[in-house]
């Protein structure tokens, strides 16, 4: 993933957890355990569906929230770029790995934040996120601390649709 994606990444991100005060951040619809955005910053506007898990693993661990995302930018020609955050800093070098059923994807973190590692593994995953139920986040905090994230997929598809003709 080149530099220049994580850093706008993590910028958006930043803002986001600012921009709930601000007129820019827009909702665009709530669609049962899912919701759309629409941000508008110097221009650029950015599309996401979001949500919170349903369950988070194990309980007594102090984190901040957790949330599951799938992006559009379309001035920097992204689209469905999936991303998490688990509510803490992710450990190095430890796989991140989002599950549903028997289908295993691979993500790489940096930071409070992870991403699937390629594109063709990005449209894989959307489509198990259209069929599933369920969608589990396994990661392990900088401690070395595993969690398990249980999102939702009730209402994605139709957050995630709105999202993506909101920047198309």
């Amino acid at each position: 993933m080149p530099i220049k994606k994580i850093f706008y990444t993590i910028l958006f991100f930043t803002i986001f957890n600012f921009a709930n005060a601000e007129e820019n951040l827009k909702s665009i619809g709530k669609f049962k355990d899912w919701e759309s955005f629409v941000l508008l910053q110097e221009g650029n506007k950015t599309c996401f569906a979001q949500s919170i898990p349903v369950v988070r693993a194990p309980k007594k661990l102090k984190r901040d929230p957790s949330r599951l995302f799938v992006s559009f930018r379309p001035a920097e020609n992204i689209k469905n770029e999936i991303s998490v955050t688990n509510g803490y800093e992710f450990k190095l070098k430890t796989p991140v790995t989002a599950k549903s059923g028997k289908k295993t994807y691979d993500l790489f973190s940096k930071g409070r934040f992870a991403w699937v590692v390629d594109n063709e593994d990005e449209n894989k995953l959307i489509i198990t996120m259209r069929k599933a139920s369920r969608l589990m986040i396994i990661g392990n905090n900088d401690k070395g601390v595993q969690t398990t994230d249980h999102y939702s997929m009730m209402g994605f598809t139709k957050a995630y649709n709105s999202a993506k003709k909101s920047c198309s």
